[in-house]
């Protein structure tokens, strides 16, 4: 294996008119990257099996044999799989103090006992590896690689040989990310692979909640009325249902955004240290804490375009129609209730604050928005503004349920309406809150964040 070393000339100063690269393949990538590469000033030389056969190629490219290309520059790409490096091992003397940048994917997470960097490392000693460009795709080399898609990830033993890739890459117009050794490509090249990876707790989580809330207000308000009443309201499950799941899941996740920060804090007061690791399931937890909110903001989203579209609903119109008909026979109104208005009205002004700053937290969440602020800012908003969405959202279910929130009028099969069951944890999360920030509590919570250890016999300041 390749020792990590500095002790390696490196004939080209990123501030210097650029000189040629070679690139070893000649498929999507290797033209993407030989293409933006001439664009930006360097002179392109492609090393192929067939030469003649070689084509698509960028004009101003030059296409020789593999041998006669890596003589003709210190820094080659390959951009070929590793199935096909055994070639390489036919040129180790021409690839010796060359510096090779593997660009290489695997099909599979941990395809391979060790990395493609690493095995290339093995394959070629007297060579420089450095793991480079395998996160970004051709595509967003040739459309001009805008936002997530500029940062590329950069690893290797010879700290020189890891500089110049990554001058190389500045001057493609990308970011560098220095991530150490050559042991951080296994990381590097899982990376692509990786499906979402800090999504699929909170999909689960909210596919589950959905439902689980769906089917029970199925059985509440479409099996019930059908047993004994038989009723058909089959046509709730279009739009009625969804509207009070949507809002349920919507307050369910945002509760659970704020309920891992308060387990750690009961967990740190405990303790009466900061310098224990948490749980792993809670780390994890932690770490979703974001993608749990956004996935809360879209629900939310849903239940307003839902709530819109409910005065244009034909069983809205039909009833609506049919009470001012029976009304007029009748000649009898129903009398104005100033309690209902003020519910109706408190209610529906809870629920606009309270989508109000949900939105404001999922615009502070983007990067462009977060990195414009610093970090106490961050906090407030997140935090303090956090917890009066979650109060507001509450409030919001507490009102929708009025007068009749803790009736046995509401019961069918001892079954309470779902969005009671909703308020569990909102309830718990702002009554532990509530308990967290009282000041007797939250001075021996402050002081253990900020070193002290309740057992430690010099306290730790830090």
């Amino acid at each position: 294996m390749e020792k990590t070393t500095d002790t390696f000339p490196l004939t080209m100063n990123s501030s210097e008119e650029q000189g040629t690269v070679c690139i070893f393949g000649t498929g999507d990538f290797g033209r993407s990257l030989g293409l933006k590469m001439l664009h930006c000033g360097y002179s392109v030389v492609f090393g192929s099996r067939n030469p003649q056969k070689s084509s698509l190629l960028p004009k101003g490219a030059e296409v020789l044999s593999y041998s006669e290309a890596a003589q003709k520059s210190d820094i080659i790409f390959l951009t070929i799989h590793r199935e096909h490096y055994d070639f390489l091992t036919e040129l180790t003397g021409v690839l010796n103090g060359k510096i090779l940048v593997d660009v290489s994917n695997n099909l599979k997470i941990n395809q391979y006992p060790e990395s493609n960097a690493e095995y290339l490392a093995q394959l070629l000693p007297g060579a420089h590896v450095v793991k480079a460009f395998n996160t970004i795709s051709a595509w967003a080399l040739q459309s001009g690689a805008l936002d997530a898609s500029r940062q590329v990830f950069v690893c290797g033993n010879n700290n020189k040989a890891k500089q110049r890739v990554m001058d190389i890459v500045r001057t493609l117009g990308l970011t560098p990310l220095d991530q150490g050794s050559l042991k951080a490509a296994s990381e590097i090249e899982n990376y692509p692979l990786q499906l979402f990876p800090m999504w699929k707790f909170p999909f689960y989580l909210s596919a589950v909640l959905c439902v689980f809330f769906f089917f029970y207000c199925v059985v509440r308000e479409v099996i019930y009325p059908y047993v004994y009443e038989n009723k058909d309201n089959s046509f709730r499950m279009a739009i009625s249902i969804p509207n009070r799941v949507f809002p349920i899941a919507a307050l369910t996740l945002l509760a659970l955004v704020y309920l891992p920060g308060v387990i750690a804090a009961i967990l740190q007061l405990y303790r009466g240290t900061k310098y224990r690791r948490f749980p792993d399931w809670l780390d994890h937890w932690m770490l979703c804490r974001k993608q749990l909110g956004l996935v809360a903001l879209g629900f939310a989203f849903l239940h307003v375009l839902y709530t819109l579209v409910i005065p244009i609903r034909y069983y809205v119109r039909w009833r609506l129609g049919n009470q001012t008909t029976t009304q007029a026979i009748s000649k009898k109104e129903n009398p104005f209730s100033t309690s209902s208005a003020w519910l109706s009205d408190s209610y529906m002004a809870l629920g606009i604050l309270g989508f109000f700053l949900f939105v404001l937290l999922g615009i502070t969440s983007l990067p462009s928005v977060s990195n414009a602020v610093n970090w106490r800012e961050f906090r407030f908003v997140q935090s303090k503004l956090g917890y009066l969405t979650l109060i507001f959202c509450t409030a919001h279910t507490l009102i929708y349920g009025g007068k009749k929130f803790l009736s046995p009028s509401i019961l069918r099969w001892c079954l309470p309406s779902a969005y009671v069951i909703a308020l569990i944890i909102p309830c718990t999360v702002l009554v532990l809150k509530f308990i967290l920030i009282l000041p007797c509590v939250n001075k021996t919570l402050t002081r253990i964040r900020q070193g002290w250890e309740r057992h430690s016999k010099v306290s730790n300041w830090h």
